[in-house]
């Protein structure tokens, strides 16, 4: 499979050897400055790159007629504007906040806790997400995600960044909130954890990354997935979790 790397920072680099170490060839590894040479003979592109460059890939991979697999954050603002670029263009397109594969199936587990704990009004939950320090996006697009989870599925309706005054707010508009809790220390990878908190206990899930390579992995499963396909898709189709 020929692979083009749109953004060739760490993680680009990272994808790339576990691409070669598959089998896979790659035929652009796409900077900041040089151009989409190379796009249109790739068999699927992988986008690592930055918010602000995010749009302009995954459209000209949908004008390459490229099927696109994108782990950048920070851009989703943009994201109903690509699916409806992608079905004009009959494009394929995965975007995730986190293709690893044990993030997938916490992202499952956080859904089903979230049903189960709906049902008790006791337990408020927060989240707490820590990453290295350059990392540009605050919360991280995972934190995003699972907020997603739970709101989906309870009756929570929105997150924060704001810390509450208190574990257990009274008023009915701060209790529906998710307080999520942004750190940025070192070179942690990610580390993600969700925790339901009463006044007699508290319940908590948590995902740790050790380092890059699980979210690599995912990328270019779901690369090697989407090749000949048409559409919209999300990790959940890959790994058949529905």
């Amino acid at each position: 499979m020929k692979i083009a790397l749109l953004g060739y920072g760490k993680m680009g680099q990272v994808i790339e050897r576990i691409a070669l170490e598959r089998g896979h060839e790659i035929v652009l590894k796409k900077e900041e400055h040089n151009t989409f040479e190379g796009l249109s003979s790739a068999d699927v592109a992988i986008d690592f790159s930055v918010p602000t460059a995010a749009v302009s890939n995954i459209s000209s991979c949908f004008d390459a007629h490229v099927p696109v697999i994108s782990g950048t954050t920070g851009w989703l603002e943009h994201y109903d504007e690509m699916v409806a670029y992608c079905h004009k263009k009959n494009g394929a397109f995965i975007s995730s906040s986190n293709f690893s594969l044990g993030v997938n199936i916490f992202f499952e587990l956080n859904e089903y806790l979230a049903k189960i704990m709906s049902k008790f009004e006791s337990y408020n939950v927060s989240m707490e997400e820590i990453h290295h320090t350059q990392k540009l996006d605050a919360p991280s697009g995972t934190a995003i995600s699972l907020a997603k989870g739970v709101i989906e599925n309870s009756s929570y309706n929105t997150w924060t960044l704001e810390k509450p005054e208190t574990d257990h707010p009274s008023d009915s508009e701060l209790a529906k909130q998710i307080y999520i809790e942004a750190k940025r220390i070192g070179t942690v990878p990610g580390t993600h954890t969700v925790t339901y908190n009463s006044a007699v206990d508290a319940i908590e899930i948590k995902h740790t990354a050790h380092n890059r390579e699980g979210f690599a992995l995912g990328a270019v499963i779901a690369a090697e997935w989407i090749v000949g396909k048409q559409g919209v898709f999300n990790m959940k189709d890959v790994l058949e979790l529905k």
